[in-house]
């Protein structure tokens, strides 16, 4: 990979002008003295200036960074998978845009990760004090306990948007619109392993939701029995040896 860096974060926005300076800013705080990082923020068809006030606020910053634009609205999913295409890290963190999630707890999940052997791996952010109205934590709450009783995952807060894995982790994983939803339980199922961290929440100081309590509840049954069906049609595959002869 070109101008390749050891970590990458990848933030998925949608009109969230007033959020993104802000949120780039303190990612540059606490990574600045990590070497090799880069920030990719993937506007899902914006109305408003999301991007340039991040270029902008970067530029100021002297922080590496890449913007990507979808021509239109994809989903975050979407956005996500653009994101990751685009980093040149090793390692992948995804953060929302909204602010919500606190740059701070990165650099502990980058420790923790440097302490994992596996090649496929996942660390998952658990928002343990939530930040939500009380109906968007029982939603929360009840949806998370429906799908760690049928996919096994293991994960408290499957929908906390902080989370790190290897970019070649990801890469293996089948993908679809609110996958990312299920990422800890798609690299279980290519044989990776999952940890978990408790991180920060904060409130949502600017923007409102993108979701409802619709989109929220049906869109996630289907996706739910869709990821059951294709967790039992993944081989999990364990290479046992490897010779490679071309460099002898």
């Amino acid at each position: 990979m070109d101008s390749e860096r050891s970590l990458s974060v990848v933030i998925p926005v949608m009109n969230e002008e007033d959020s993104i300076g802000k949120l780039i800013t303190e990612i540059h705080s606490v990574l600045r003295e990590y070497p090799g990082f880069e920030i990719v923020v993937v506007d899902d068809g914006s109305s408003d200036q999301t991007l340039a006030m991040a270029r902008s606020v970067a530029g100021n910053l002297e922080c590496p960074i890449q913007t990507v634009r979808h021509e239109r609205n994809a989903g975050q999913s979407c956005a996500i998978k653009t994101g990751v295409r685009y980093a040149r890290g090793r390692l992948i963190v995804t953060i929302d845009g909204d602010g919500q999630n606190d740059p701070a707890d990165i650099p502990a999940m980058v420790r923790q990760a440097e302490k994992i052997d596996e090649e496929d791996f996942c660390i998952a952010g658990y928002r343990k004090n939530r930040r939500d109205t009380s109906w968007k934590r029982f939603q929360s709450r009840l949806a998370n306990r429906v799908r760690n009783a049928l996919l096994h995952d293991g994960v408290p807060d499957t929908g906390c948007g902080l989370k790190l894995l290897p970019r070649e982790t990801f890469l293996k994983l089948p993908w679809f619109n609110h996958g990312h939803r299920f990422i800890p339980a798609l690299v279980k199922a290519v044989g990776g392993i999952v940890e978990i961290v408790e991180v920060n929440h904060r409130h949502r100081e600017q923007g409102v939701s993108k979701y409802s309590a619709w989109n929220r509840a049906w869109v996630g049954i289907v996706d739910l029995m869709g990821v059951i069906w294709l967790i039992r049609r993944t081989p999990m595959i364990r290479i046992s040896e490897h010779h490679d002869l071309s460099q002898s």
